[in-house]
């Protein structure tokens, strides 16, 4: 009897879970998306945040060349035209309480490029390697009972079709209505919440001007210890010769839309150097806006009932405000989850609760990055969802503390880039020896200027046509 797996999303979250079906045994997975996908790494419709700057951190990487074994995954983004950037000496990048220097000391790097970048390669690196099918439709609910999900409803021309299946995973997104779904089964106790801080994402290609290839990546982080909205720039380089520009503000500091403006913007940052870098350059977009930004945590794994035959992965199951690149990460995280059940399983994917544990372990993956983007989220003026705790604050004060120390502290310094890429959980800031680095400081002066190199320092006043 042939088995029959349907995935709903053909993002990264959605073609890890189908590799990881394939891999499995499923007779045939199906990946179905409402947008006609490209051929190429081209911007697509059903993805309003796709314009602006997504990073691909250490963690995720690594959990996508796991679940892609001998594909070599991160040699085909850098061959597409993706960068690889060391955290410690390839990074400008501006803090709340200063400049983090550079260390030419090993460690943990991101990987730079647009988002529809990763999605082709992905995609099509899945299905180089297995055979999977992926349909253009528009999943407008699932079919079975409370006790078990049997497939899937399409929206079709001449009425809905219904596509059988023995595991539905969605993997649809930020958008998914998984919710009224379930609540269609008879499942309506799903808890919901939403801490959203109105971050708005103004984002602007630019062509990287001669002699300016090797620039480092350059971040001017926001500030949620001022009682002032979140203002933050980037500069990032990604494949095709270009840089991706993204500006982003919290509810009462939002990036406007109009060049002239986002200039502007970037000048009145506590550094104006991302300002400085683009006001000689060559734009090659128009300036782009998007508000879907808020965190989304639908707690699924605490709902008293779970069909057979139903898992949940991705930003359907915890969404995070993109201003801390650890949404495709935690997809692959889910889907490796996805994969280490299923091995353990042994029947397969009609294995008795399966999808119960998928998104019970799917969750615990997710609850790192949920606390770091929520945490610093919840301190930002006119935020609606969340207030900080008293232990909140007992955090945020050692946390900032920590960021002081890691302006001039090697040790300091590894600990929060290990954290922030994903390659240990937060347990990492509370070892002897990053305390220890919390607690001793940082050895060093604070710099007042940016970590630049005689050579960058050129590169940057050629640029300069800001007199600032």
């Amino acid at each position: 009897m042939s088995r029959r797996a349907v995935v709903i999303g053909a993002g990264p979250a959605g073609m890890l879970a189908a590799a990881v079906l394939s891999r499995a045994g499923a007779d045939e997975v199906v990946v179905l998306d409402r947008d006609e996908l490209p051929d190429g790494p081209e911007h697509r419709k059903g993805l309003p945040q796709g314009r602006h700057a997504h990073l691909l951190m250490a963690g995720g990487m690594d959990a996508m060349e796991e679940l892609l074994p001998g594909a070599g995954l991160r040699g085909r983004l850098l061959a597409a035209g993706a960068h690889e950037i060391p955290l410690s000496s390839g990074m400008l990048a501006l803090t709340s309480e200063g400049w983090l220097r550079r260390w030419r000391r090993e460690g943990p790097a991101m990987v730079t490029c647009s988002r529809a970048l990763v999605d082709w390669v992905v995609r099509a690196t899945v299905r180089e390697q297995m055979p999977v099918e992926i349909r253009r439709a528009a999943v407008v609910g699932l079919t079975g009972s409370a006790g078990r999900v049997r497939g899937v409803r399409i929206a079709a021309p001449g009425g809905d079709t219904d596509l059988e299946a023995d595991l539905v995973v969605d993997a649809s997104g930020r958008g998914t209505r998984v919710t009224g779904w379930l609540g269609g089964l008879g499942l309506p106790d799903v808890r919901e919440r939403v801490v959203d801080s109105g971050l708005v994402n103004a984002s602007r290609v630019y062509r990287v001007p001669d002699g300016a290839e090797r620039f480092p990546l350059t971040v001017v982080q926001a500030d949620p210890y001022v009682s002032r909205p979140a203002r933050s720039a980037m500069v990032m380089p990604i494949e095709g010769g270009r840089w991706l520009v993204s500006c982003g503000g919290s509810r009462g500091g939002e990036p406007p839309a109009d060049p002239a403006g986002f200039l502007r913007y970037t000048l009145e940052l506590p550094d104006p150097i991302v300002g400085r870098l683009i006001s000689g350059a060559e734009p090659l977009s128009d300036v782009h806006l998007s508000r879907s930004t808020s965190n989304v945590r639908r707690y699924l794994e605490r709902m008293p009932r779970w069909p057979e035959g139903f898992a949940v992965l991705g930003d359907a199951l915890a969404a995070f405000n993109p201003a801390y690149g650890h949404g495709m990460s935690v997809a692959a995280f889910g889907a490796r989850v996805l994969g280490r059940e299923l091995g353990r399983s042994g029947g397969g994917i009609g294995a008795p609760g399966l999808g119960r544990r998928v998104v019970r372990e799917a969750a615990r993956a997710a609850d790192a990055a949920w606390a770091m983007a929520v945490g610093q989220d919840v301190l930002y003026p006119g935020v609606r969802g969340g207030r900080p705790t008293a232990a909140d604050r007992v955090l945020t004060a050692y946390t900032r503390r920590m960021v002081k120390a890691a302006t001039g502290s090697y040790a300091a310094a590894s600990a929060m880039w290990d954290v922030s890429s994903l390659r240990t959980s937060p347990a990492r800031m509370f070892r002897p020896s990053a305390m220890l680095a919390a607690l001793a400081g940082s050895p060093l002066p604070p710099s007042v200027e940016p970590p630049l190199t005689p050579g960058e320092r050129e590169v940057l006043r050629g640029l300069d046509r800001t007199g600032v």
